[in-house]
């Protein structure tokens, strides 16, 4: 089962409850928000006050993306405020294992996001420890990019590690999904597939959405 998880970066922030609502209402499954520091990447988003007004709007799972510097000072504000499930960066967490398990004790999903460029073997050794992997299939911080074709390499390979530990992790994408993109990821092993441009820019929310989660058929 695939799932959409639209992402607020793209949304229009004057009117930020009604577009949650109206993603909410035309199927999507998640809400994907992208926190950012100015740091880690090149641009700076929110923090948890959006993320206690967007809970407020939706009953849906509120999927948190960390691309910040020292995650770990931030866990339990975020976790407070109604983030369900939790990424961090593996670049960003010298010490992974323990944010892992500070993430999963405070009472969320932990997921671990690699960039393009980090070798998906990072995750080896704390594949038993987490509910979901994050590729980004474009370098954070912005959005609005194209999709880097060489990531699809990256996505089966991590589906591969994923099977092969045969626990139940979601596979998530995040980076130029779109209509096009989507069914190479999907057929790539993918199953969680966040989009903030081609979902929020265009005239229909409801449309765009389901194009998305059809586009493998």
């Amino acid at each position: 089962m695939i799932k959409i998880a639209p992402s607020l970066l793209a949304a229009d922030f004057s009117n930020l409850g009604k577009q949650v609502i109206e993603a909410e209402q035309g199927g999507a499954d998640w809400i994907h928000l992208d926190v950012m520091d100015g740091h880690f990447v090149p641009n700076i988003t929110f923090g948890p006050l959006i993320v206690s007004a967007v809970r407020k709007c939706t009953k849906l799972p509120l999927d948190v993306h960390l691309m910040i510097e020292e995650p770990e000072k931030f866990l339990t504000s975020f976790r407070s405020v109604g983030a369900d499930i939790i990424t961090v960066h593996q670049e960003t967490c010298p010490h992974l294992y323990r944010t892992i398990q500070t993430i999963k004790e405070n009472g969320s999903k932990a997921g671990v996001a690699l960039n393009p460029s980090t070798p998906v073997t990072m995750i080896q050794e704390i594949i038993d420890e987490i509910d979901l992997v994050l590729i980004m299939t474009v370098e954070p911080g912005f959005g609005g990019q194209h999709f880097i074709k060489n990531t699809l390499r990256k996505i089966r390979e991590t589906r591969e590690i994923i099977d092969r530990s045969r626990r139940d992790i979601l596979l998530e994408v995040d980076g130029g999904i779109d209509q096009n993109t989507a069914r190479s990821v999907i057929e790539a092993g993918a199953n969680v597939l966040v989009a903030g441009t081609s979902i929020f820019k265009v005239e229909s929310i409801k449309k765009a959405i389901t194009s998305i989660r059809t586009a493998q058929e």
